[in-house]
C-alpha cells in the first residue's frame, strides 16, 4: 500500500505540513490492523477462567475412550503399546538392578531420617507399585532419598525422640501430608509455582544439604554420638568436643567400604561395560561389612540389629493433633519433592521420546506417598542416582519399577534375618557416597564464569543453609531469587535502536556499533512487559534518551533537539492500567515539548487495551505502525519539513507565492529526498534520479 503519510500531531508540525504538501513524497506504509474494540469486548468482557473452562471443556469432548483410561491411568500408555521381545528382558534387568541397589540404601536413608531400618524397606515397597500405575514417568525410581530423610529427620528431631513411638507416627504422617499437597498441585496444574525457585538455589540447597548429610553420618564412623542438627557449627564442635570417646575398628572398616564404593561408582560412570559396578556398590558394601563384621565380630562395631520379617500391614496414619507444626515442613518437602522428581523425570523424557506432563507427575507422586502412608512408609520421591541406573540399564517401561517393588517384597520376606548383621559405618558410608554427587562444586565455578548474579546466588543460599538451617536456607534462597527476579522485571532492559547499514533492520546500538540513528529521531525498545512496578523506570530512561543523545553516528537534516520518540513494542507482551497512565503523562508532557510520541508493532492484546484505554486516539492512529522503519520514513520527512520551514523565511502579504521549482532553488539544494536522508549527504538530486516506487530510506543502486 503507498500513501502520502503527513499527519499533524504538534502545531509545528501542522505548519510544515501545510507549507510542503507540495513536496512532500509518498511514502509506502504497511497500515496497522487496529482491534474493534466494540466487537471484541464481548468475548474479552467473560471472564478469564469461564474462557479457560471452555477450552478444557472442548479438550475434554474430544478425548477417545483410551485417552480417557491413560488420563487417569498412565500406565495404560505403555501397557497399550509394550513391545514384549524387545522391552521385557530389559526392563527386567534394569528393574533387578534398581532393586538390588534400592534395599542397602533404603534402609541407609532411614536411618538418616532417625527411623528403624525397616521403615525404609517399607517406603521402597508399597511407593513403587502405587507410581508405576499413576506416575507418567517411564524411568524415573522413586523411594526413600537423602535430602527429604535429613528433612524429615530435621523437624520430628525437634518435636520427638527418635527413640519414641510418636517419631514414626509422625513420619508416616509427614508422607500422607506430602501426598496430598502434592495431589492438590497436581489437579489445580500449580506445578509452574516451583518454577520461581531457579536452578542456582537449587544447587546451592543440595551442596550444603550434602555436607551436613555428610558430617551427620560421621558418629558411625567415628564410633560415638553426636549431636543431631542441621547446622554446621554444632555439628563440627560435637565432633571435636567427643573425639576422646574415637574407636578405629568402625573408622578402618567405614573408610575402606567408602572407598570401594566411591571407586566402583567412578568405573560405573566412566567406564560402559563396567556400569553394572554403579548399582552394584551398595549390595557390595553391605555384603562385606557384614562379612567382615561376623569374622571380626568386635563389641566397637555396632550392628543394625533386628529387623522384622513381613510386608507392612494396612493402618491409619496417626498424630493427627501435630498437623499444624509439620505443615511448613510438608510444604517443603514437597517442594524438594517435585524439583527433584520432575526435573529428572523430564530429562528422562526427552532422552526417551516420550511426552510428561509434570502436572500428572506430580499426581503419581502424591498417590504414591498417600497409599505408602497407610504400609508404613515415610515421605518418598524420586531418586536422581537410582533413575540415573534405571535409564543406564535400557528401561523402557514402569514395568522396571514393578520390578523393583518385586525385589523389595522379597527382602521383606526372605531376607530381613540377614540384615541384622550389617554394620551401621557400612550403611552411613552408603549415604556418604550417594550425597558427595549432590556437592555441585563444578556448578559454582560454571556460574562464576557466566553469570556472577547467579554465583552470588549460589552462594548466598550455600552458606546460610550450612549455618542458619535447612528451612532457613531455603527461605532465604527462594527470597533473594525473587528479588532478583522483582529487580529485573522492575528495571528492564531498554534500548536505543539504530539503523544496520543497508537494510531496514534496527538493532540496539550498544550491541551493534555500525547501526546509525538520526537526527531528530529517538527509537527506544522495551524489553519487557509494562505494569506498574518498572512504569516509573521506563519514564526515567525515555527522559534520559531524549536528553543524551549521541550525534556521532546520526544522520540525516541537522536539528537542535529531539522531535520524534518511536517506542518499538514487538517484545512487550502486557500492559497494565498504570502503564496506560503512565503513557498519558508521557504523550501530554511530549506535547508541551512539541514532541511526538510514535508507536511500532504492539501486538493484539497490548494495542487491545491502548486503544479501549483511549490512548490510540490520544496519540493518533496515524502515529501507530507495523514496523520501526515505517515509523522512521514518516518522522524523517516531518523533521526535513521542520527543518525546511524553520528556515524559510514567512512570505509578505504584497509578495507573490513562489513557485515550487523557485522555492527549490531558493533553498539552495537543501531540500533532501528520502535517499539523501539515509547518508546525511546534502547534495541535492534531479527530479529525474527520483523513482517513486523505490523503497523509501533504502540506498539506490547506481
Amino acid at each position: 500500500m503507498e500513501i502520502s503519510y503527513a499527519s499533524p500531531s504538534a502545531p509545528n508540525l501542522s505548519e510544515s505540513d501545510n507549507s510542503m504538501s507540495s513536496s512532500t513524497r509518498p511514502v509506502k506504509i504497511i497500515p496497522l490492523q487496529h482491534p474493534d474494540t466494540t466487537s471484541t469486548s464481548t468475548s474479552f468482557s467473560g471472564s478469564y477462567p469461564s474462557a479457560l473452562f471452555s477450552r478444557w471443556t472442548l479438550k475434554f469432548q474430544r478425548l477417545t475412550w483410551a485417552e480417557w483410561i491413560g488420563l487417569f491411568l498412565p500406565c495404560y500408555r505403555w501397557i497399550s503399546t509394550y513391545k514384549w521381545r524387545e522391552y521385557l528382558q530389559v526392563d527386567l534387568m534394569a528393574g533387578t538392578t534398581v532393586g538390588i541397589m534400592l534395599v542397602p540404601q533404603a534402609m541407609s536413608y532411614a536411618k538418616l531420617a532417625g527411623l528403624e531400618p525397616i521403615y525404609g524397606l517399607y517406603s521402597g515397597f508399597v511407593p513403587l507399585f502405587v507410581y508405576a500405575l499413576f506416575g507418567s514417568s517411564r524411568q524415573l525410581a522413586v523411594g526413600p532419598v537423602a535430602l527429604v530423610s535429613l528433612l524429615v529427620s530435621n523437624v520430628l528431631g525437634e518435636i520427638a525422640d527418635s527413640s519414641d513411638a510418636i517419631y514414626t507416627e509422625l513420619a508416616i504422617l509427614l508422607a500422607l501430608m506430602v501426598g496430598i499437597l502434592e495431589c492438590i498441585m497436581g489437579l489445580l496444574r500449580l506445578g509452574w509455582l516451583i518454577r520461581f525457585i531457579s536452578h542456582s538455589v537449587i544447587s546451592g540447597f543440595t551442596t550444603a544439604s550434602a555436607i551436613v548429610i555428610a558430617l551427620s553420618q560421621a558418629k558411625y564412623f567415628l564410633g560415638y554420638d553426636i549431636v543431631r542438627s542441621s547446622k554446621i557449627v554444632p555439628l563440627i564442635k560435637s565432633i571435636i568436643a567427643g573425639a576422646d570417646g574415637f574407636l578405629w575398628p568402625p573408622f578402618v572398616m567405614g573408610s575402606i567400604i567408602l572407598a570401594i564404593l566411591l571407586v566402583m561408582k567412578h568405573l560405573g560412570k566412566t567406564r560402559k561395560y563396567l556400569r553394572f559396578l554403579r548399582a552394584a556398590g551398595p549390595l557390595t558394601g553391605v555384603v562385606l561389612g557384614t562379612t567382615v563384621a561376623k569374622i571380626i565380630d568386635s563389641s566397637s562395631i555396632s550392628l543394625v540389629g533386628d529387623i522384622p520379617q513381613g510386608l507392612p500391614k494396612f493402618s491409619i496414619p496417626k498424630g493427627f493433633g501435630y498437623i499444624t507444626s509439620l505443615i511448613p515442613t510438608a510444604i517443603l518437602i514437597t517442594g524438594v519433592a517435585i524439583l527433584e522428581s520432575v526435573g529428572i523425570a523430564k530429562a528422562l523424557a526427552a532422552k526417551n521420546g516420550y511426552e510428561l506432563d509434570s502436572n500428572q507427575e506430580l499426581f503419581g507422586l502424591g498417590v504414591s506417598n498417600i497409599m505408602g502412608s497407610f504400609f508404613s512408609a515415610y515421605p518418598t520421591t524420586g531418586s536422581f542416582s537410582r533413575s540415573a541406573v534405571n535409564h543406564e540399564s535400557g528401561a523402557k517401561t514402569g514395568l522396571s519399577g514393578i520390578v523393583s517393588g518385586i525385589i523389595m517384597c522379597f527382602a521383606l520376606l526372605f531376607l530381613t534375618p540377614l540384615f541384622e548383621y550389617i554394620p551401621q559405618c557400612a550403611l552411613a558410608a552408603i549415604v556418604v557416597s550417594a550425597v558427595m554427587g549432590l556437592v555441585d562444586y563444578n556448578e559454582a565455578i560454571f556460574l562464576w564464569r557466566v553469570d556472577k548474579k547467579d554465583f552470588l546466588l549460589w552462594t548466598i543460599t550455600c552458606i546460610t543453609t550450612l549455618f542458619l538451617g535447612i528451612e532457613i536456607g531455603v527461605l532465604v534462597g527462594v527470597g533473594v531469587s525473587l528479588a532478583f527476579v522483582i529487580y529485573e522485571s522492575a528495571n528492564p532492559h531498554v534500548a536505543v535502536l539504530g539503523r544496520l547499514p543497508g537494510t531496514t533492520i534496527y538493532r540496539n546500538i550498544q550491541q551493534y556499533p555500525e547501526a546509525y540513528t538520526y537526527n531528530g529521531i529517538v527509537i527506544v525498545r522495551i524489553d519487557a512487559p509494562i505494569y506498574f512496578a518498572n512504569t516509573s523506570y521506563m519514564k526515567d530512561r525515555l527522559r534520559e534518551y531524549e536528553v543524551d543523545v549521541d550525534r556521532s553516528t546520526s544522520r540525516g537534516p541537522e536539528v537542535e533537539r529531539i522531535y520524534f520518540v518511536i517506542i518499538e513494542m514487538a517484545p512487550v507482551t502486557y500492559i497494565d492500567s498504570s502503564a496506560v497512565q503512565a503513557l498519558k503523562d508521557l504523550h501530554q508532557e511530549y506535547k508541551l515539548r512539541d514532541i511526538q510520541i510514535a508507536i511500532s508493532n504492539p501486538n493484539r492484546d497490548v494495542l487491545l487495551t491502548l486503544s479501549r484505554s483511549g490512548v490510540v486516539d490520544l496519540i493518533g492512529k496515524e502515529w501507530y505502525f507495523v514496523r520501526v522503519h515505517d515509523a522512521v520514513q514518516v518522522c524523517l520527512q516531518h523533521v526535513q519539513s521542520l527543518k525546511q520551514t524553520s528556515k524559510t523565511p514567512d512570505p509578505s502579504p504584497d509578495d507573490k507565492k513562489p513557485s515550487l521549482f523557485q522555492r527549490l532553488l531558493k533553498q539552495r539544494g537543501e531540500d533532501l529526498t528520502i535517499t539523501d536522508l539515509e547518508s546525511g549527504s546534502q547534495k541535492s538530486q534531479t527530479s529525474k534520479d527520483i523513482d517513486p516506487q523505490l523503497e523509501p530510506l533504502l540506498s539506490r543502486k547506481s
